[in-house]
């Protein structure tokens, strides 16, 4: 075989592994801010908004029964299902800090220190997408039950929706054994 062909067979090689060794381009998006921060900020006051979207009052001067009945009412519910959903894929970006570098718990004796929660989302990336697949998923069901303006159904999202959340809390959030 003629030497050019010999150099064109081997740069058609070494493309072939420079092309499957190739780094992805650098992501697009920007981590500005904690998981902590996107809890507090988004993920608590919108599952909230949820929780406290149907509730029965019981007093001395009767029962009452509280569920969005305007359209504005749910619409409100729903912007919150939005916010709470749409926070899970926040929480899942790549490079994303569990809390700013010196930050401590605010309880130690009832909470994990970021770094701890870190080690523990470290340990199995996996099953910590699966939690907060579970959060996503959930507020599909909270969703549905707005879609078809219904407060029972709401009242049972909203218990799944606490499930989910307290399942996954009692994995990363709180020490072993509280």
């Amino acid at each position: 075989m003629r030497p050019f062909t010999w150099l064109l067979i081997l740069c058609g090689f070494l493309l072939i592994e420079a092309s499957c060794t190739a780094q992805p381009p650098p992501s697009p998006l920007r981590t500005t801010t904690s998981i902590r921060d996107i809890m507090h900020a988004m993920v608590e006051p919108s599952a909230n908004l949820i929780w406290n979207a149907v509730a029965v009052n019981v007093t001395l001067a009767g029962t009452e029964i509280r569920a969005p009945e305007t359209d504005e009412e749910w619409d409100a519910v729903r912007n919150g299902a939005i916010s709470l959903r749409e926070a899970t894929n926040l929480i899942l970006m790549e490079g994303r800090t569990v809390a700013y570098p010196g930050q401590r718990s605010a309880n130690p004796e009832t909470e994990l220190e970021p770094e701890q929660i870190l080690a523990l989302i470290d340990g199995d990336r996996e099953a910590w997408a699966e939690n907060v697949h579970g959060l996503y998923d959930a507020v599909e069901v909270v969703l549905k039950a707005i879609e078809a303006k219904d407060a029972d159904q709401l009242s049972e999202a909203g218990a799944g929706l606490d499930t989910v959340c307290e399942n996954c809390h009692l994995k990363y959030w709180y020490p072993e054994g509280q």
